[in-house]
């Protein structure tokens, strides 16, 4: 497949990327030559090849489903600029 100048002035409009007007023509022919290895891509026959779902087949580790507060509430209020025990105070916004 082959794009010219205007095909790729559009496909940057769409995109939102502003390309110049000079490097309008070789921008086509790079994307062309990736468009024709997609094509040549295409041509192989991978009937016979099972769909892959992942890399590996490692199981990750699993930990205890616990609920817990951090225990670090001093710790995370600290460098709050105005804190009332563990919590947070914030100005009102709503009269």
């Amino acid at each position: 497949m082959s794009l010219d100048k205007a095909t790729v002035r559009r496909i940057a409009t769409l995109a939102r990327i502003e390309v110049p007007e000079a490097d309008l023509e070789p921008l086509a022919g790079e994307l062309s030559g990736i468009l024709g290895w997609i094509e040549q891509l295409q041509e192989v026959d991978t009937s016979a090849v099972a769909p892959m779902t992942g890399g590996t087949d490692v199981k990750l580790p699993w930990r205890a489903d616990v609920a817990n507060d951090g225990g670090m509430a001093e710790a995370v209020t600290a460098n709050a600029p105005d804190a009332q025990g563990a919590f947070f105070t914030v100005p009102k916004v709503v009269e």
